[in-house]
């Protein structure tokens, strides 16, 4: 699998097409913004899904235009379907195969960003929406959406392969094995019952 990373909007979010080399079938991740770029750097491919990782208008602003020039069908998880401006073709769950080409990934529920946030695992690599950046978690707005994102990330994330890159949905890319001691020294220390909002593994008290 190719994976084709576009840096869009003001935000710097990161929109991906995810090819398989054998084939050309593909499917894009996340148009943010910046459609032309996106329908450009996918021309060459054969876009069989245009996949939503959560709600977010920074992860969805040119999801429209791009999925009227792609003509692929659209899917996102159906906790999202009031934030996102067109109905899915295709709605997510835990553990769904999505398949092009030769490649399949799986389907990965992480509420706490978002209800309906997802992640795509396979081939070796995770496109981690804003469920995980280098260095922690994503953005949470109360202590329950809070507990949500560490449970998510603790028991579907971190239980993966150690040399599993995870792509996330701003920034720069890292694996699992870079993040796990940091997350593991987290969750061995105290920390207050009303943390949320931005929060990094180290600074978190």
């Amino acid at each position: 699998m190719e994976i084709r990373k576009l840096v869009v909007g003001p935000y710097e979010e990161n929109c991906y097409i995810l090819v398989c080399q054998g084939t050309g079938e593909s499917l894009i991740v996340d148009p943010g913004a910046e459609a032309q770029s996106i329908i450009d750097a996918a021309a060459d491919t054969h876009v069989k899904l245009i996949v939503i990782t959560h709600g977010h208008s920074d992860h969805v602003g040119a999801l429209e235009r791009v999925r009227a020039v792609v003509n692929a069908p659209v899917a996102y998880h159906p906790f999202d379907a009031g934030a996102i401006p067109c109905q899915s073709d295709v709605a997510l769950a835990e553990d769904d195969v999505l398949k092009f080409g030769s490649v399949q990934l799986r389907v990965v529920h992480t509420p706490g960003h978002t209800p309906g946030g997802v992640c795509l695992y396979g081939e070796g690599e995770l496109i981690a929406g804003d469920t995980i950046f280098p260095g922690g978690p994503g953005r949470t707005k109360s202590p329950e959406s809070f507990a949500q994102i560490i449970e998510a990330i603790a028991t579907k994330i971190f239980v993966l392969p150690h040399d599993v890159r995870v792509h996330p949905g701003h920034g720069t890319s890292t694996t699992i094995g870079a993040e796990w001691p940091l997350f593991d020294a987290f969750l061995n220390r105290p920390r207050p019952r009303s943390l949320c909002g931005d929060v990094l593994w180290e600074s978190a008290l």
